[in-house]
């Protein structure tokens, strides 16, 4: 593709329609936008003449929305390219453990040939930045570190990725603190843990290795937790001490984190302001029948929140289809957010934080010097898009076309 060309008829939000100061509407206008080397350099209405001989790609009017973010995924464990398998009941996390262990080793598919499938889900439904868990264990080493490596490797230049060398089974019950270590060398550029109160047994010693791992390789720390109410508040409350002793301010992300939606009153107003102030972020899936994060309460609080699918049919859930925007969808659903301003702000949680509009209805995105990241969605506007689950017809990355087309 040329490094410079116009996308025209680009359908933009441009503000909200007031009537006695409540939003009753999304304003859009259509625009031509200059693409060079991967960035928006110019943005003009579309009534504004062309009159150079660069190519150009005509959106048909379609709306322009920033390329969403699925910040928590896992490529190593799905079954998608696979045959269909219910799940296997499991009395507990432990016996879970067991029996993906076993499962895996005998598919007929290969990890990155599964990997891949998913990837290719996820950027047709719009995600352009994957982070991806990589279970990390002494029967396994690194081999899954290594598949999905290459499965994201057939991908550059078509979308960026972190990648999270991930305890499954217990930093320190599967005793794979050197395995981890030896991941962050290979290439991870985040640790995780999982409960390390009731899978490692000792809450302390793992989330003090969890911090060591990090600062050693420099890396950033994303740590599951499904503990609930006093048990998983203090396991937070421990790691944002040892985020403030080790200086990891905004390097830290706390996934699931179940236990926030049981605090309440001065609790809750102090768990949120400790998070704020340490950078602290919260990553939630949304699931059904489980309390989950105050997500409009620490959004409010300046918390950064993100919502991601997790689990896409694998040996823990038959369901998930790495569709984000279905997902933020559910959220908006259960979370009340129902009003044109709040459906529209919804897509900030699947995008890292970027909105087309401010709440004023001040356009924030996309601007000159942005990348030109973009899903392109048959719908009016960013609140239609999140109601109605929009269909997607394609999405650029750096402004290469990456999935769907416009035809």
């Amino acid at each position: 593709m040329n490094s410079s060309y116009w996308l025209t008829n680009v359908r933009l939000e441009n503000g909200y329609h007031f009537e006695n100061e409540v939003i009753t509407g999304t304003q859009t206008d259509t625009f031509h936008l200059l693409i060079e080397d991967g960035k928006i350099a110019k943005i003009v209405s579309s009534d504004t003449s062309i009159d150079d001989k660069l190519p150009r790609k005509n959106a048909g009017n379609l709306l322009a929305l920033p390329s969403f973010k699925e910040m928590h995924v896992h490529l190593d464990k799905t079954l998608l390219g696979d045959q269909w398998r219910p799940v296997t009941p499991a009395a507990n996390i432990f016996e879970r453990f067991e029996i993906e262990k076993r499962v895996l080793p005998t598919l007929p598919t290969t990890t990155k040939e599964r990997a891949k499938v998913l990837i290719e889900t996820l950027m047709k439904a719009g995600s352009t930045h994957i982070r991806t868990h990589v279970d990390i264990y002494p029967e396994v080493g690194l081999d899954n570190l290594y598949a999905v490596q290459e499965a994201l490797s057939d991908y550059e230049g078509r979308l960026s990725h972190e990648i999270v060398a991930f305890p499954q089974h217990g930093l320190l019950l599967s005793n794979s603190q050197d395995l981890v270590r030896q991941a962050v060398r290979q290439g991870a550029t985040l640790v995780g843990g999982v409960d390390p109160a009731t899978v490692d047994g000792d809450m302390e010693r793992s989330l003090q290795e969890l911090m060591e791992i990090a600062v050693e390789g420099n890396v950033d720390i994303d740590l599951h937790l499904h503990d609930p109410g006093q048990l998983g508040l203090a396991t937070i409350k421990r790691l944002a001490k040892l985020t403030e002793e080790a200086g990891w301010q905004d390097r830290v992300t706390v996934s699931h984190a179940f236990a926030l939606g049981d605090m309440a009153g001065r609790e809750a107003d102090d768990m949120a302001q400790m998070l704020s102030e340490l950078g602290i972020s919260i990553i939630t899936s949304v699931p059904i029948g489980r309390v989950i994060p105050p997500v409009n309460f620490l959004h409010e609080k300046g918390v950064q929140v993100a919502v991601a699918c997790d689990n896409i049919f694998d040996s823990w859930s038959p369901f998930g289809n790495g569709d984000i925007l279905e997902r933020a969808g559910r959220f908006a659903e259960l979370s009340g957010r129902v009003t044109e301003r709040k459906l529209a702000e919804t897509i900030g949680f699947i995008s890292g934080g970027i909105t087309p509009l401010s709440q004023t209805g001040e356009r924030l995105w996309p601007q000159v010097g942005d990348e030109a990241n973009i899903v392109f969605a048959e719908a009016s506007c960013s609140a239609e898009t999140v109601a109605r689950r929009a269909k997607r017809k394609a999405v650029f990355y750096k402004g290469n076309l990456v999935a769907g087309s416009f035809y």
